[in-house]
């Protein structure tokens, strides 16, 4: 159960990616107040958790509304977390979380927590598909409410990564900001490889090939 505990969390808070929000973050809250900044950081967290919370709750009825399987599902959420994680090793902005023009009109706003900071940047396309995909792996009570505790501690971990974004930024500096991310893309491939390996081995299950 530990073991499924830090996998559930590492899987949400590499996706949600709040280490590679940092330097999009201290550009968009530039002219916000210190106070400013913290509410706005604190905002954004709740708003990550309480969507990626409901589509924990309501996924699998989603799916079996719109007729779609969990394999196919796992391996189109595998395909586009891979995409995310393609892009975290380059250390680039992804078009998958957000577009150039989301981010310029989300400057352009008083208040950026929501949108686009709180969802697509944190709570986008491939946390969703993350946390929709855990939910239907899980087994166990247990282990549908570890799902939802690795949100929250992501949601947490997020808020004090943005309070602390300027700290970190000055001493880590662009440069070490930009190695964790390619580290943190490093294990979300893996992770994507994963739900696709999964997916394909419950879709065609003659392929005995593939690894347990």
């Amino acid at each position: 159960m530990l073991g499924y505990a830090l996998g559930t969390l590492s899987a949400i808070f590499v996706v949600c990616d709040p280490i590679g929000l940092v330097p999009i973050y201290l550009a968009m809250t530039r002219s916000y107040s210190p106070e400013q900044r913290r509410v706005t950081a604190v905002r954004a967290a709740f708003v990550m958790a309480l969507t990626l919370g409901l589509f924990a709750l309501t996924g699998t009825a989603i799916l079996e509304f719109f007729g779609i399987s969990l394999p196919a599902f796992r391996i189109a959420g595998g395909v586009l977390l891979l995409l995310l994680a393609i892009d975290m090793l380059r250390a680039q902005p992804s078009r998958q979380r957000t577009t150039p023009e989301e981010e310029a009109a989300g400057a352009e706003q008083v208040d950026v927590s929501v949108f686009p900071l709180g969802i697509p940047m944190l709570a986008g396309p491939g946390s969703i598909a993350t946390v929709i995909v855990l939910m239907t792996q899980a087994q166990l009570p247990m282990e549908r409410i570890l799902v939802f505790a690795a949100i929250g501690v992501t949601a947490i971990a997020t808020a004090v990564l943005l309070i602390g974004a300027t700290f970190a930024e000055r001493r880590l500096g662009r440069t070490g900001l930009a190695v964790l991310e390619r580290v943190m893309g490093l294990l979300l491939a893996a992770i994507a490889v994963q739900f696709v390996v999964d997916g394909a081995r419950e879709s065609f299950p003659g392929l005995t090939m593939l690894p347990p």
